[in-house]
């Protein structure tokens, strides 16, 4: 990374560093190095939490009349590594993380995993940098706008299931993993979900939870036609 692109890239982050090499170890993937504490994961860890609470600060003042229960919906939703992985498009971090040539020819620069990772810790460089003001300034410019995408909080298939059964007078939905195939390294769960008697809804997943709200969401679909 030259000085040149450190210094665009500060001027989309809002802030320039005092100790440059903070940013630099926010951008080095761990694919980069044999010593993963060299790597970037011990700041994705720092700025998790920071971001978390500085989301939880903007929703608590923004929504001043919504419950914990929706706040919560709110909060998963601009927290989620989808959400992280676009604010590091816009702000094309993906070009300036130093990464192995392998990882980079596999699209490694453009994996929402890999940019999500890097945009929570170049918020723990700024934090550590210049204070939680200068991390909340950052993510204020990016989030605050995503506030407004969606008026009503965002429920998951199983809770909006869960919410319908409950409408409907029927006991909570029931999971249950029907098959698990594939080597453990990369495992494929299929589950079932019920409703009564008759409701019936079915998934597939890279993990249980993930195979469950894709059995939820198909069941909510076919109740709610």
């Amino acid at each position: 990374m030259t000085s040149g692109d450190l210094s665009r890239l500060e001027d989309r982050l809002g802030h320039r560093f005092r100790n440059p090499a903070l940013l630099r170890h926010a951008l080095t993937h761990a694919s980069t190095t044999t010593n993963r504490l060299q790597s970037n994961e011990r700041l994705e860890f720092l700025g998790d939490r920071v971001l978390g609470l500085i989301i939880a600060d903007i929703l608590t003042d923004n929504f001043p009349d919504e419950s914990e229960g929706d706040l919560g919906y709110r909060f998963t939703a601009l927290a989620r590594r989808e959400t992280l992985a676009c604010v590091a498009q816009k702000i094309e971090l993906g070009v300036n993380i130093a990464m192995s040539d392998g990882e980079r020819v596999s699209g490694g620069a453009a994996k929402d995993s890999v940019l999500a990772n890097a945009c929570e810790a170049v918020i723990a460089a700024l934090y550590q940098d210049g204070g939680l003001a200068t991390a909340k300034q950052f993510v204020e410019r990016y989030w605050t706008p995503l506030l407004t995408e969606d008026h009503h909080p965002h429920k998951d298939p199983k809770t909006a299931l869960q919410e319908w059964a409950h409408a409907n007078g029927y006991s909570l939905p029931q999971y249950r993993t029907v098959n698990r195939s594939g080597p453990d390294h990369q495992p494929i769960f299929h589950v079932e979900v019920r409703i009564g008697d008759n409701e019936l809804g079915t998934g597939i997943g890279a993990s249980k939870r993930a195979a469950e709200q894709v059995a939820a969401k198909q069941l909510l679909d076919a109740v709610s036609t």
